[in-house]
């Protein structure tokens, strides 16, 4: 990782798109891991995590996820699901947090010498030319070991360093023999980023 100590880092993970990127190779991720590897690359200023919520459930299934990361060092940004239906009928939900993300992003530029974007979304590669205009560097954090690739090649190419997901993966995944830290579903697999969700 290209990483300076004195440097201010900024994270910001869009939850679906890494949840799915992880999921694709396999893994599981600790963010409590995560955020201490972090931590240790340089001053970490901010963690924001994006996510969407169905709150017309009474209970949602990302929502011990989202306290746990509310109380773990993690800034939280949240809104609510929408749902409609397509043209063939089918009921959908759209959670997009593109907008959220590239806004915060944008503000807290001028706070932070270093981005780290866990996304692999192509409609990002504006927004990463933007704040490196502003004189930030930007790391993109994705994977394009997964079948079909997860990071869009346009914003792999704008980002200033690229870091292949599975080559943190011992660093960052979920330890089988020790504690979780967060929570899980029955099949031990972090919740809130179900397939019918559109994120694009």
């Amino acid at each position: 990782m290209n990483f300076y100590p004195e440097e201010r880092l900024g994270l910001f993970i869009d939850g679906s798109n890494l949840y799915a990127a992880a999921r694709a190779l396999s893994f599981d991720i600790d963010y409590k891991r995560l955020l201490n590897l972090f931590a240790s690359q340089g001053v970490l200023i901010r963690a924001f995590y994006y996510t969407a919520l169905m709150e017309e459930q009474e209970y949602s299934p990302i929502r011990p996820l989202v306290d746990w990361l509310d109380y773990n060092g993690y800034t939280m940004v949240t809104k609510p699901t929408k749902e409609f239906t397509d043209s063939a009928g089918r009921r959908k939900i759209k959670g997009n947090m593109d907008i959220e993300l590239a806004i915060d992003v944008l503000e807290m530029a001028e706070h932070l010498d270093h981005v780290v974007v866990f996304s692999g979304d192509g409609d990002f590669r504006r927004l990463v030319d933007a704040v490196q205009r502003r004189g930030v560097r930007v790391t993109v954090v994705s994977t394009v070991r997964s079948q079909p690739p997860m990071v869009a090649d346009e914003l792999r190419r704008q980002a200033d360093c690229f870091i292949e997901l599975q080559d943190i993966q011992d660093d960052i995944a979920r330890l089988s023999s020790g504690p979780a830290h967060h929570p899980e579903d029955e099949n031990g697999l972090p919740q809130g980023h179900d397939a019918h969700f559109e994120t694009a």
